[in-house]
């Protein structure tokens, strides 16, 4: 008895990793271009140029903000300079979604590979072009974003600017 628990036990086992084996080579066999799921560079280069309208829009407030001398016009300048910030993060969030970049996961919460390998394996050599493309825009954004952020705060902390001499 104890003999044919063993091998039905061996048989388990080897049934159990045939069938992971498979599972693992069909997540990480890359697909036909069909199959892998579309990038949107154009609608993401529109989104980027709307992005790169608002980063100069704040860098004029910013500039508008360093020369007042008025601190309720200062006042008023540093809110539309956060409304454009809150406008310009709001255009960033639906740039990370599924269509434009990404995959599970995308830009949104903990980025772990074992959860990445299978979007990543089934992209065709172009849309891996196309998702680093849109992640090294994405990336540049970000930054202006915290360049912003750090004007906005030294803006806040700075007095204002001292008359102009005549």
């Amino acid at each position: 008895m104890t003999r044919i628990s063993s091998v039905a036990a061996a048989i388990a086992v080897t049934a159990a990793s045939f069938l992971m084996a498979q599972s693992a080579a069909a997540q990480t066999k890359p697909l036909a271009a069909a199959n892998s799921p579309a990038l949107d560079v154009k609608a993401f280069d529109q989104q980027t140029a709307e992005f790169q309208a608002k980063v100069k829009l704040m860098q004029e407030q910013m500039d508008r903000i360093r020369k007042t001398q008025d601190s309720q016009q200062r006042q008023k300048l540093l809110e539309e300079h956060w409304a454009t910030m809150q406008s310009a993060m709001s255009l960033m969030h639906g740039m990370r979604g599924p269509g434009m970049m990404g995959g599970p996961g995308m830009m949104g919460g903990p980025m772990r590979w074992s959860g990445m390998r299978g979007y990543y394996s089934r992209l065709t050599p172009e849309q891996q072009k196309q998702h680093q493309y849109m992640m090294d825009q994405y990336t540049w954004m970000q930054q202006m974003m915290m360049d912003q952020m750090l004007q906005r705060q030294q803006g806040l902390t700075q007095p204002p600017a001292p008359p102009a001499a005549k």
